[in-house]
């Protein structure tokens, strides 16, 4: 698609994407204070109309409630005074990092005297497919200000009033800054005609990132003609070595299921080594159990389970492949270090698997056959978050092997560019 001049003939998604290509220029060469005062603002303006932002959500946990969503979901989607305090807390952590844009990325003098720089440069316009999680509203917009780039935002239509708040406040701040407020837009219309169009508004739009469930993900993978950042799903492994620290163990698989178990980085399958598993498995099944959560068993797990308070029932080939975002976890008990690497090879995501183990060899050997964007050693699986690397908030885990890969922060919405830098030099 040719980035004419809009025009009244051009569908609402097309006339956004028109106003977000003009936003991206305007900003993109901005310093770095221009937009950390917006960000600011933008901070300020969310505490300031906390109210307004939680009454829209609250029409949207409204509607979710009467149409039957679970409550994982409905969690996902709430916003409280407290969360909303936070999302404004992480926008100003994203203003505090280190602005990439300019970064040199590498540079020289070449032997005929040219001075060669690659520097990071924004993406341009941003699209943002995602559903129930209205904080990615404000993360997205605030990482993708940051880094100088505009941003369309299309989430789903279960959280409609809470997003449309939300970027009215972003908006007002933004503008308020003295920066174009179309550099943050909400992709009009609900329909999934809208996320279609979004999809083929190569021209216009630079990248697409989607945020959400295997069917979101593979639609905007499969069907989009803009190119695609792809983030994935979380089926997360946790392996007990034969040499573990079984408090250890203990506290790593409850933290990284059931600590916030709607998320993309909690566990979803443990594996426990044969020879670790009579001292191992009866202490894990009564904590899963205290934690309220079931277990999908394999049938030498399941031969443990009677002895215990836990719930259990046989786990089916579909369970290892399964992202539950529910207190559920499937289990299996493997015969050795690269009998549970070949599980997860087979069965994972490619998101996170944790190793717990006190063994050195088993650590090393683990971290260099797992071949997932993050391996943990002695560390939840909650751990692989951009928060929690120190990106600030991130705008998703790519789980592709191109150049974004893991938490993406703020490096990640850049591309480069080459300056060449001559004399009168002629080839």
């Amino acid at each position: 698609m040719s980035a004419q001049s809009p025009n009244e003939n051009m569908s609402p998604v097309l006339q956004a994407a028109h106003r977000a290509r003009t936003a991206a220029a305007e900003i993109a060469p901005l310093p770095r204070a221009a937009k950390d005062d917006a960000l600011q603002a933008i901070a300020d303006a969310l505490e300031a109309r906390t109210q307004e932002i939680v009454e829209a959500n609250a029409l949207d946990i409204t509607k979710a409630r009467e149409a039957g969503t679970s409550e994982t979901v409905i969690d996902r989607l709430t916003l409280t005074p407290d969360r909303v305090r936070a999302i404004a807390s992480d926008v100003r952590d994203v203003a505090a990092l280190p602005d990439p844009v300019g970064e040199v990325v590498r540079g020289s003098t070449l032997p005929n005297g040219i001075d060669l720089r690659q520097v990071r440069v924004p993406l341009g316009v941003v699209g943002i497919i995602y559903e129930a999680r209205p904080n990615v509203t404000v993360d997205a917009a605030a990482l993708c200000l940051k880094s100088g780039n505009a941003v369309l935002l299309r989430g789903s239509s279960s959280a409609y009033e809470s997003n449309t708040a939300l970027v009215r406040v972003l908006r007002d701040a933004v503008a308020g800054a003295g920066l174009p407020a179309d550099a943050i837009q909400l992709v009009p219309g609900e329909s999934r005609d809208s996320v279609q169009e979004l999809m083929r508004a190569r021209g216009l739009v630079d990248v697409l990132i989607p945020r959400g469930g295997a069917s979101l993900i593979r639609t905007v993978v499969e069907q989009s003609t803009v190119p695609v950042i792809e983030t994935g799903t979380g089926n997360c492994h946790v392996y007990v070595d034969a040499q573990a620290d079984l408090d250890m163990a203990v506290d790593i698989l409850i933290n990284s299921k059931a600590s916030r178990p709607s998320v993309c980085n909690a566990a979803e399958t443990l594996l426990v080594h044969r020879d670790i598993a009579d001292a191992f498995l009866p202490r894990a099944l009564d904590a899963l159990a205290d934690a309220g959560v079931s277990v999908h068993a394999d049938e030498r797990v399941l031969a443990y389970a009677e002895a215990t308070k836990a719930t259990v029932v046989p786990a089916t080939a579909e369970d290892w492949e399964t992202e539950y975002l529910s207190y559920d976890i499937a289990a299996a008990v493997v015969d050795s270090l690269d009998a549970a690497v070949a599980h997860i090879r087979q069965w994972t995501s490619g998101h996170t698997e944790a190793i717990v183990t006190t063994s050195q060899a088993a650590a090393r050997r683990f971290t260099q056959l797992v071949d997932s964007t993050t391996v943990a050693v002695n560390a939840s699986t909650r751990f692989t978050d951009g928060g929690q690397f120190g990106f600030g908030a991130e705008i998703g885990i790519s789980t592709q092997k191109l150049h974004a890969r893991g938490p993406m922060g703020l490096p990640e919405l850049t591309s480069t560019k080459y300056i060449v830098t001559g004399d009168g030099h002629i080839r």
